[in-house]
């Protein structure tokens, strides 16, 4: 029985080191090789970003800086209209409008001057055609900014202005 013992202790010396006597490589635990795994994505990750948000920062930075115009204004005359009414027995109500052109340079100015009573046409009549519900609310303020640019644009085409701008906006 002795034999027997002695010999069961040789062969797990002899796992441990192998057939040929050189010891057995251990693996790294699944769970360490994947926390490690995860941080160097994180690391890389993080590095690109930070890469690209500074490359990209600084390039954005000299574009803005080397294009940069003052803004150009162009005051329109007051238009004052009454507004259309549904039935015949509501009592007349107006509309006093304030309008400013933002242009895209100074030269639009002198190209704008010329048309201008073609220009105040297009606004009386289209303002002659609202009724007070037109107005409601900030989007009936945005549709009639937007139908007034679109009429300022048609009217100086080929040429364009960036916006129509409210000064004041009465509804007596």
């Amino acid at each position: 029985m002795a034999t027997t013992n002695e010999t069961q202790p040789e062969a797990k010396n002899a796992e441990a080191e192998g057939e040929e006597g050189t010891p057995v490589k251990r693996r790294l635990p699944l769970k360490l090789m994947l926390i490690a795994g995860a941080a160097l994505l994180l690391v890389g990750a993080a590095g690109g970003g930070a890469y690209f948000f500074f490359a990209g920062h600084g390039k954005a930075e000299a574009a803005a800086g080397g294009q940069t115009k003052p803004a150009v204004f162009l005051d329109m005359p007051d238009v004052l209209v009454n507004l259309s009414l549904s039935g015949s027995g509501e009592r007349t109500q107006y509309l006093k409008v304030k309008v400013t052109l933002e242009l895209p340079d100074q030269a639009m100015s002198a190209q704008i001057q010329p048309v201008m009573p073609r220009l105040m046409d297009a606004f009386q009549t289209y303002l002659r055609e609202l009724r007070p519900t037109d107005l409601d609310g900030s989007a009936g303020l945005y549709r009639l900014k937007e139908e007034l640019t679109r009429r300022v644009n048609a009217a100086i085409a080929p040429s364009r202005i960036n916006a129509v701008l409210f000064k004041e906006i009465v509804v007596q």
